[in-house]
């Protein structure tokens, strides 16, 4: 899309025709999923952000100022938002994400689920550009537009770009007709023979690039992957309707898929009956929700046995999502009867095995926490004290991999009613809850645990007191290893007669209220009790409200409705 001049005008037709590809797809890939971000509770970690405004425009001339500000999560899909403010020097924001330097792929399936805006001056894109970009530049490095839009047009063009065996720029373009505000599947499959472009699983434009035909060598080595929407640029002009705008391009999903070739290519493998019977799927290391299993011909509780190479470990969960009782394994099991777990599976989770890895953390460590205080502890040191119902403490973590953990936690008390609440920080998702009985004093330590289910990478977790009346030294962290999980029921906190709710947490800009029994006041206060903010509920049904949080710091606050005196927690990104 959008590293120099897009041009339009030049076709490369010789031996980049439709004839030339019909043939070279004739049979079904068998496509294993090998990454994916479904942006379910947040932004993948495999993401860089681009910020700035390029070299001329991005190359293009485009008129927006690229800050990571501009992507965010809302109802677990990842949007990007341009904006009409002044920054940088720019009249417009926007956001450009990429995988450079962290994933990046030679020939595969790659699709994204995406609705975007149609507005004069808008440019939104899912491409790819070449690895070695940085040692031999554009068009050299070659690029592969899965999807582009420009203006108030109801099509989507897909374009490969690169430099010819003249040594001149190329490229070679389709497009086929779509209302892009919808939600549609845009991909592309790309072999060592020829690349072909489908909207919603139909086929719509194909080149081919087998032996480097017309100096498509480029195509020929790894790319990464790029999302951005531009406004204004050299392709959609510079008359920019401001009426639009915010605007907003969400994506549902990201997928790349690699060709398997056989259920013995990947590191683990899930069959339909006992004895490795049935139908099989191939899966790679990476997360699969019940979606992606089925795209991949695996039913709904449907799994009996499964096989795992050695160095990995496969989570089987109960529900989608990774949610529901879980089963950790690092060997082969020819029946899952014997586990109590067949035809029980509709989420998985294939990682390098985590055996052996730990992490110990001092409560009083927290990077940020509310109502808590610090007392020096019998058994040296400090611990959290002096923790009432809705306390809590956030600390930083970094698992090596998704898949079940222990959390073992080091409590005292003297009452018999305490209620540890483990979660992401900002409170979703919830990872599980454990008691804390009596101790027979403030003192008199025990160790309690429960094992629940992480994804791996840096993340910020929370202990919240559910009930208070107790203390913590440390809390540890530690794998699994291969046993059968059991999710505990939740315990439901204490509700108003008003029950509201707030999303997204974190939260950007805006902060949504739900569950309003008409309009009050609102107050926010900072962790020392300070009113940052404040005002009147504002609402077209009086059952809803937001609130624009944007001109808070980062951190932690808390939020009091007048109506109802409820006080609910949110975290400003």
């Amino acid at each position: 899309m959008k590293t120099l001049l897009q041009n339009q005008s030049i076709k490369i037709t010789l031996l980049l025709t439709l004839g030339l590809c019909s043939s070279m797809f004739t049979q079904a890939q068998n496509w294993n999923l090998v990454w994916a971000d479904e942006f379910t509770n947040g932004i993948g970690p495999d993401w860089v952000f681009e910020t700035g405004t390029g070299s001329g425009g991005w190359g293009n001339n485009e008129l927006q100022y690229y800050r990571q500000q501009n992507a965010t999560v809302e109802n677990g899909q990842l949007v990007i938002t341009a904006k009409n403010e002044s920054f940088g020097g720019m009249n417009y924001t926007s956001a450009r994400m990429k995988t450079q330097g962290r994933k990046s792929w030679k020939y595969g399936k790659i699709e994204a689920r995406i609705a975007m805006p149609s507005f004069l001056g808008v440019w939104p894109a899912f491409w790819m550009l070449g690895d070695n970009i940085t040692s031999v530049g554009w068009p050299s490095c070659g690029e592969i537009d899965v999807m582009e839009h420009v203006n108030t047009e109801a099509a989507t063009h897909g374009t490969i770009h690169w430099q010819d065996h003249n040594n001149s720029y190329a490229n070679y373009s389709g497009s086929t007709g779509t209302n892009v505000t919808a939600f549609h599947t845009y991909a592309v499959e790309w072999d060592a023979n020829a690349i072909k472009w489908f909207l919603d699983g139909n086929l719509y434009h194909e080149a081919s690039i087998a032996g480097g035909v017309n100096g498509t060598s480029e195509f020929h080595n790894n790319f990464f992957i790029l999302l951005n929407m531009a406004i204004g640029g050299n392709w959609p002009g510079f008359n920019v309707d401001n009426g639009a705008l915010p605007a907003k391009m969400y994506v549902d999903y990201v997928r790349v898929y690699q060709s398997g070739g056989g259920s013995s290519n990947g590191v683990a493998t899930l069959f339909q009956h006992c004895d490795y019977g049935g139908y099989s799927a191939s899966l790679n290391p990476g997360s699969y929700t019940l979606g992606q299993l089925q795209a991949l011909g695996v039913s709904n509780d449907d799994i009996s046995s499964i096989q795992i190479q050695s160095g990995y470990q496969l989570t089987m969960y109960q529900h989608n999502n990774f949610t529901g009782n879980s089963l950790v394994k690092t060997s082969n099991d020819n029946c899952l009867v014997n586990e109590g777990f067949n035809d029980n599976i509709s989420s998985v989770i294939v990682a390098q095995a985590s055996s052996g890895w730990s992490a110990t953390i001092e409560a009083e460590n927290w990077t940020v926490q509310s109502g808590t205080q610090t007392e020096a502890c019998s058994e040296g040191g400090q611990n959290v004290g002096w923790i009432d119902t809705n306390d809590w403490m956030v600390w930083d973590i970094n698992p090596p991999s998704s898949g079940a953990y222990t959390v073992e936690y080091r409590v005292s008390s003297p009452n018999s009613n305490g209620m540890i609440q483990l979660e992401k920080a900002g409170g979703s998702p919830v990872y599980g809850t454990k008691s804390v009985q009596n101790t027979g004093g403030w003192q008199n330590w025990t160790t309690v645990a429960h094992t629940i289910s992480l994804s791996g990478g840096q993340q910020q977790i929370a202990i919240k007191a559910l009930t208070g009346g107790w203390n913590i030294n440390w809390f540890k962290i530690k794998s699994a290893g291969g046993s059968r999980v059991v999710s505990e029921p939740s315990v439901p906190e204490p509700t108003p007669e008003i029950s509201l709710s707030i999303f997204p947490n974190p939260a950007s800009n805006l902060l949504n209220i739900k569950g309003l029994k008409g309009l009050g006041n609102y107050q926010i206060y900072d962790l020392s009790g300070k009113t940052v903010l404040g005002g009147i509920l504002s609402s077209e049904d009086g059952l809803s409200s937001t609130i624009d949080v944007s001109s808070l710091n980062t951190g932690s606050y808390f939020l009091v409705e007048s109506l109802s005196n409820t006080k609910m927690r949110f975290i400003k990104k």
